[in-house]
């Protein structure tokens, strides 16, 4: 359903602009149809900045993104309208998602008026009602709430409606269950696998690797901008080959035993070799190796369905 084709973002920083900051380095997967994709990693590593593209919220430097076989990089007018119909996103703090001065009727109002104009007020209420009633919520009990009067967990749940009301086909969902509590998380993260066997695609943006896990049918993980390992959920999980990937494993809480030593330095300094691998400078087993240095290890099968960008991964295994 949606395919991310070697996207690259690069920002102007500095001084005068004069430095590149690459967000995103040519990186590629693909969403199916019916489809829970998890694209994991730190703080920086560009997760959001994906999301963003993906929502024609940021432009992209170079690459494409294709929607059911259609280009989207350079939609305007009508056709983006129409592919915010298709296309849309739940972020991290429902609470700033919301006019803290409007109801939820009037905030539904204005999606009528944007993309529903020929629906009457009657069949509009109707249609809301549904939506709502999906989601696990009682529209009687919502209508005429102001934002700060309802829960994160309900402010979640009306932003997964309001896509659900626009015949949403593709999820982009960034943080979603990070700042409501642990019971509501759940309920969240089951309602997105029923969603999901409607023929809903997500891609779940997260740092919890745990969350990824429960959720995701693949998943991808980001180092810097670069994709460093991706494949089944199940293989990247049990059986993770980069080392950043198994740092982040170690770094779990396990209740079994007591934690074991998982490098934890999450701020590393950039290579010194823009074109060596981007992991080089923290990696445990070949740090000094001269190919790792000079050279960027491609992303490529090792076993199936399971892709790692490192020159030696067979020497990164357990």
């Amino acid at each position: 359903m949606l395919k991310i084709d070697r996207v690259t973002k690069v920002y102007r920083v500095g001084t005068f602009g004069r430095k590149k900051l690459h967000a995103v380095d040519n990186v590629s997967f693909t969403v199916n149809e019916g489809e829970v994709v998890s694209l994991i990693g730190e703080s920086g590593s560009g997760k959001t900045t994906i999301g963003k593209m993906i929502l024609h919220l940021i432009p992209i430097t170079s690459g494409l993104i294709i929607f059911k076989d259609f280009d989207i990089s350079n939609l305007k007018g009508s056709a983006l309208r129409n592919y915010w119909q298709e296309v849309q996103g739940v972020f991290q703090d429902p609470f700033s998602s919301f006019n803290p001065i409007f109801k939820v009727d009037r905030t539904f109002g204005v999606i009528r008026r944007e993309f529903f104009r020929k629906v009457n007020r009657h069949n509009w209420r109707d249609r809301v009602a549904v939506s709502l009633r999906a989601v696990g919520l009682d529209p009687d009990q919502v209508w005429n709430k102001f934002p700060h009067q309802l829960s994160g967990g309900q402010l979640q749940r009306l932003l997964i409606a309001r896509a659900l009301l626009q015949d949403v086909r593709f999820l982009v969902a960034d943080e979603i269950t990070s700042m409501i509590d642990a019971s509501t998380r759940v309920e969240i993260l089951n309602l997105l696998a029923e969603l999901k066997h409607r023929g809903l695609s997500v891609l779940f943006i997260t740092h919890d690797l745990s969350l990824g896990y429960y959720i995701s049918d693949r998943t991808v993980i980001l180092y810097k901008g670069r994709i460093v390992e991706k494949g089944l959920s199940d293989g990247i999980y049990f059986d993770p080959i980069h080392p950043y990937t198994r740092m982040l494993m170690d770094s779990l809480p396990r209740l079994d035993k007591k934690w074991g030593k998982a490098e934890i330095g999450l701020k590393a300094k950039q290579a010194k070799l823009a074109d060596g691998c981007v992991y080089y400078e923290r990696c445990p087993v070949l740090d000094k190796d001269w190919k790792c240095r000079d050279i960027r290890p491609d992303l490529r099968e090792v076993e199936p369905n399971h892709f790692v960008a490192c020159h030696y991964p067979m020497l990164q295994k357990r």
